[in-house]
């Protein structure tokens, strides 16, 4: 699925995202989506999420 999308993820979904300071690195932190931070429907660098662990990123991978 399409982590630019803001319809294909949803609140408990595994997923991988970027967080800020990683996006040099391009490094992916996995975790469970808490709550969907970005308003519109896409987004081409990746909808921002806030993951249970409260870390805040960008979704690259949804497994």
């Amino acid at each position: 699925m399409d982590g630019t999308k803001r319809v294909n993820i949803r609140s408990g979904m595994s997923v991988a995202i970027v967080l800020k300071e990683d996006q040099e690195s391009g490094r992916l932190t996995d975790g469970i989506v808490r709550d969907i931070l970005t308003k519109s429907s896409t987004h081409p660098h990746g909808i921002k999420v806030r993951l249970m662990s409260r870390e805040v990123g960008r979704v690259k991978v949804i497994h």
